[in-house]
């Protein structure tokens, strides 16, 4: 088998995410006929050699609780967004933090948080929290609080078409 056979394999096994046992890179090793050291070797490769951007985990937070979700846009001024978006980014309760441009006159927020609690109150209570140890109190925002989730997983490339 050839080195891009096995990495297309060993990546359609790690999309169905990472089983629930002690090793789960010997437990994928064994479902795709490589070893542990060799699952391990050829994920950092993977990420070493720029064919995968970074190996990580995608929480499903439903299944933790966290059942309410809001996307915060906040009107902030571009001299001082970059460093808002940092303060922001490393927040506790903020899984996303991105800047987009805005669009005049309708849409007028141009940072993006994605915040997530167990209540819509304790999201509003977490975003008070975050304005205030921010200094954007003063800043026009709203709360965009999820309705219906669609998707959650991680984006799929291959040769099997899937996107």
């Amino acid at each position: 088998m050839s080195l891009p056979e096995k990495n297309d394999r060993l990546l359609r096994r790690l999309r169905e995410g990472l089983p629930l046992v002690a090793r789960p890179f010997l437990a994928i090793g064994q479902a795709i006929g490589q070893s542990e050291a060799g699952v391990i070797a050829a994920i950092r490769e993977l990420v070493e050699n720029g064919a995968a951007s970074r190996f990580g985990v995608i929480v499903d937070h439903a299944a933790l609780g966290f059942t309410a979700n809001a996307m915060v846009v906040w009107d902030v001024p571009d001299e001082r967004v970059d460093a808002v978006g940092a303060a922001l980014g490393c927040r506790r309760g903020v899984s996303l933090c991105y800047r987009r441009p805005r669009r005049p006159p309708v849409w007028p927020y141009n940072l993006f948080t994605m915040i997530h609690g167990r209540s819509r109150d304790e999201v509003r209570m977490l975003v008070d929290d975050l304005a205030a140890v921010c200094g954007l109190t003063d800043l026009p925002r709203e709360l965009l609080f999820t309705v219906r989730r669609f998707k959650q997983t991680a984006p799929c490339y291959g040769r099997d078409g899937r996107t």
